[in-house]
């Protein structure tokens, strides 16, 4: 079940909008400063949906999908419900919109009136008649796309587009960056987990620490569980057992007999 963030374009009221020239500049530059303060991916990505609200001419509406090859997509981010059922137009399924299958070969694609199509189309029935979608990430099994929707027709023209592209290029950067941030957190987490773990083996076991990490390795080949993963485990039983000391529960401790 994907998270739901919702940021309102009110937010960013040090955002002109009708940009052009100097103006445009300084509204990239606000907004990449509210991308890269946002903290973690999913903080920057509820950040971008607000601001592309804001930024690109004639929005109303935007949301963010991750679409993988075959079909299936996840919605990331969105401003409101009907942004989410638009990128979700088959219910079950999770099929995308199936314009979004030429950005894995174009940077752009752009719906000037979805009820061309007699009124079929998903979007007609949502109310939104616009969309712009821009392809934010791509490898060879993900795409990323930032939408955006508005409720007339043909709200879209060359200078949305081009806005566009300039926001996706400081929203996929400050993605970057925030995704970047948070495996090196991850990783720093990690190392300190396993550090404690080799800590308790080395202490229960009474050998050195490459003892204690080599038996840890060991371990997480021979049960097929991450290192990380044992790691807690063992932190974790090692703490409960603490706890049940100081409570006076009269439990054995891990490795106690």
């Amino acid at each position: 079940m994907p998270k739901r963030f919702v940021v309102a374009a009110s937010e960013f009221t040090d955002l002109p909008r009708f940009l052009a020239g100097f103006e445009l500049a300084d509204a990239l530059t606000a907004a990449a400063r509210h991308l890269h303060g946002a903290g973690a991916p999913d903080d920057t990505l509820s950040t971008a949906v607000g601001l592309a609200v804001r930024l690109l001419p004639g929005a109303e509406h935007a949301g963010i999908a991750e679409v993988q090859r075959g079909g299936r997509l996840r919605t990331l981010a969105w401003t409101d419900e009907a942004v989410r059922f638009a990128a979700e137009p088959r219910h079950g399924g999770r099929e995308p919109h199936p314009d979004w299958e030429h950005l894995w070969t174009t940077p752009v694609v752009r719906t000037d009136d979805s009820e061309a199509d007699g009124g079929g189309n998903i979007l007609a029935g949502l109310g939104l008649r616009s969309a712009l979608s821009l392809r934010l990430r791509a490898d060879r099994r993900r795409l990323t796309v930032l939408t955006a929707y508005a409720r007339k027709p043909q709200a879209f023209d060359e200078d949305a587009t081009r806005i566009g592209r300039l926001f996706t290029a400081h929203v996929a950067l400050a993605l970057d960056s925030a995704t970047v941030r948070e495996q090196l957190t991850e990783a720093m987490r990690t190392r300190d987990l396993i550090g404690q773990a080799t800590g308790i083996l080395m202490e229960r076991l009474d050998i050195d620490a490459a003892g204690a990490f080599e038996s840890l390795v060991k371990a997480s080949q021979r049960e097929n569980v991450k290192l990380r993963d044992l790691a807690r485990r063992i932190v974790d039983t090692a703490d409960s057992a603490k706890d049940g000391v100081k409570d006076g529960a009269g439990g054995r401790g891990v490795g106690e007999r």
